[in-house]
């Protein structure tokens, strides 16, 4: 699918291109995916566009069947990668979920912006991504993904939601074309 249009006051939402998660092993290298969210960062910036840098700091309690995290992290572990700052008048959230939109004031802030649609990029596509586009969806925004500006840490599971999820929550298109959309 390709994306179609943009709205007039679309937001940029990257989730967690921080220290921690970038320095992962990906199914496609995190420094292109770094290039590409920054890349729409600055568009989006040069069009007086609101762009949401999203970090994650904690995690659910619930128990899961897969591994838990071991050991303190690094003191760096959540900053945002340089390559995309934050600039001045950037929006920082930070989350302790998988999704941008739970327990955090998101959604207020894009609201009261007048956006009505969001471009998501970032790591993980199956988890931090694809919960995020999510709730976009079901808050009722207008959802595009920039393909080629997500990974995740496994090629199958990243297919997946590029193919399977994301079109039944909005378009997907790469940062080459959401940049022409936006004029």
């Amino acid at each position: 699918m390709s994306a179609t249009t943009l709205d007039p006051k679309t937001a940029l939402v990257v989730v967690d291109l921080q220290k921690g998660i970038t320095g992962l092993p990906t199914a496609h290298p995190s420094a292109d995916v770094v290039a590409h969210a920054a890349t729409l960062a600055d568009a989006f910036r040069a069009k007086g566009l609101p762009v949401v840098l999203v970090r994650v700091t904690g995690g659910a309690p619930g128990r899961t069947e897969g591994p838990a995290r071991s050991g303190q992290p690094a003191a760096d572990w959540a900053d945002i990668v340089p390559e995309l700052g934050p600039h001045e008048g950037d929006i920082v959230v930070t989350k302790q979920q998988w999704g941008a939109f739970y327990g955090t004031d998101l959604d207020l802030q894009l609201r009261r912006r007048g956006v009505t649609q969001v471009v998501v990029a970032g790591i993980a596509t199956s988890i931090g991504v694809e919960s995020t586009a999510r709730s976009a969806y079901e808050y009722g925004y207008h959802v595009t993904i920039a393909t080629d500006a997500v990974t995740d840490m496994s090629a199958e599971v990243h297919d997946n939601s590029v193919e399977r999820i994301f079109p039944r929550l909005g378009e997907t298109d790469t940062t080459a074309a959401i940049i022409k959309l936006l004029g």
